[in-house]
């Protein structure tokens, strides 16, 4: 089983950056398939971006270029780069992790979670 632990959620003027990250207590965090999800009050949740083990990228067409999603395997931990905030970015902020993938997008199965992090964003 992999722990992840989320962090950098906070407040923000709309226009405004956050930097969430995302620590995985796992002995091999290479191989993963990475991603986060957000899920707003009476929303389902979302899929935002994933990375996989070579460093390709996949982002919802909402967050395009406004968010990036990044790694760093030497610290076993994922980043969420989020520029030009808008309030609709607004909602708990999830890191997920799947070992058993063939294709790593946000619309992928992953079994392990973190707790989650909350942005607010005010416009």
């Amino acid at each position: 089983e992999v722990q992840l632990v989320e962090s950098g959620g906070g407040s923000a003027q709309a226009g405004g950056s956050l930097r969430l990250s995302c620590v995985a207590a796992a002995s091999t965090f290479g191989p993963y398939c990475m991603a986060w999800f957000r899920q707003a009050p009476g929303k389902d949740r979302e899929g935002v971006a994933a990375i996989d083990s070579d460093g390709s990228t996949t982002y919802a067409d909402s967050v395009k270029g406004r968010f990036t999603i990044s790694k760093d395997n030497a610290k076993n931990t994922l980043y969420l780069q989020m520029n030009s905030l808008k309030a609709e970015d607004t909602a708990m902020y999830y890191c997920a992790a799947e070992s058993d993938w063939r294709y790593c997008s946000p619309a992928s199965s992953f079994r392990y979670w973190g707790q989650g992090t909350q942005v607010t964003v005010s416009s």
